[in-house]
């Protein structure tokens, strides 16, 4: 008698999205956990939900090791391979997630990634996860805890941090809406935006209404955007399907943007030290 995989697909996609940030991945990781429970015999698996949840995990670790070794492509906006009809449903894990939890997230080692998700998420207990990751439970408590220092480090806003988040959160809902006044509302008149290009000449605007409305034409990709903590200050990321692909690093003075320095060169964002920020 074999065991029913279908009731089963759609925890295991989240549990591999999780953990990997690409769609097409969860899905490779989803069908080998498939093959191996067709191949498996049912009396082995008395738990079928437990055990192929630990199947999908034990795969991801394997997919993020041998991605450890090119960690540079997940910078890469061309990494993403996904096939266009998976898009939307995509955005839709994305948002699931969040933005900024997905960046942080994808900079964590690869044991301490699959015990966070396991544990923090989906909630496995220690002792199942060390035999996953190869380490003790006390050992996989610790990768844990160093991960959820990374993901939920970031300290309850005070006033300031509030405040810069609500204007980093009116920035790109105007930008989302190509709202020209509504970016020069939350920018400093003479506001300098900054950025680098590929072969390190620096290249800068000023003056809020020039900028902003150079600004817009990133309105299509607002979507893409959340407020995140950038060396500890609010900024923006923007990450499509969770894959960091620019940061803006903003400063703030009396209410308003004063400067707006774009980081899209891969070496400079992996640099930086990006935490989530309710």
């Amino acid at each position: 008698m074999s065991i029913d995989f279908e009731p089963h697909r759609t925890h295991l996609r989240g549990v591999a999205y999780r953990m990997l940030g690409s769609l097409a991945e969860a899905d490779d990781a989803v069908q080998e956990a498939w093959l191996r429970l067709d191949r498996a015999d049912p009396r082995d698996v008395a738990n079928p939900r437990g055990w192929l949840t630990t199947v999908v995990a034990r795969v991801s670790l394997d997919m993020l090791r041998t991605r450890a070794s090119r960690r540079e492509e997940a910078l890469d906006p061309r990494a993403d391979r996904s096939a266009p009809a998976d898009a939307a449903e995509e955005l839709m894990l994305v948002d699931s997630v969040g933005l900024a939890l997905l960046v942080v997230r994808d900079r964590l080692e690869p044991a301490e990634r699959i015990a966070f998700v396991l544990h923090d998420l989906f909630g496995l207990p220690f002792d199942e996860i060390a035999a996953i990751v190869g380490r003790s439970p006390e050992a996989t408590r610790q990768l844990a805890s160093r991960a959820r220092r990374r993901v939920q480090g970031s300290p309850p806003p005070d006033a300031e941090l509030a405040s810069q988040r609500q204007l980093v959160v009116s920035f790109i809902e105007a930008l989302r809406r190509g709202d020209v006044e509504g970016l020069i509302a939350v920018l400093d008149p003479e506001v300098v935006g900054r950025a680098v290009d590929p072969t390190g000449n620096v290249r800068e605007v000023r003056g809020a209404r020039t900028w902003a409305s150079g600004a817009v034409a990133f309105g299509p990709l607002a979507k893409h955007m959340a407020p995140a903590l950038v060396d500890g200050v609010v900024g923006l990321v923007m990450a499509p399907k969770g894959r960091l692909q620019r940061v803006l690093r903003f400063t703030f003075e009396g209410g308003r943007i004063t400067v707006a320095e774009a980081v899209i060169d891969r070496a400079a964002l992996a640099a930086l030290d990006i935490a989530a920020i309710a």
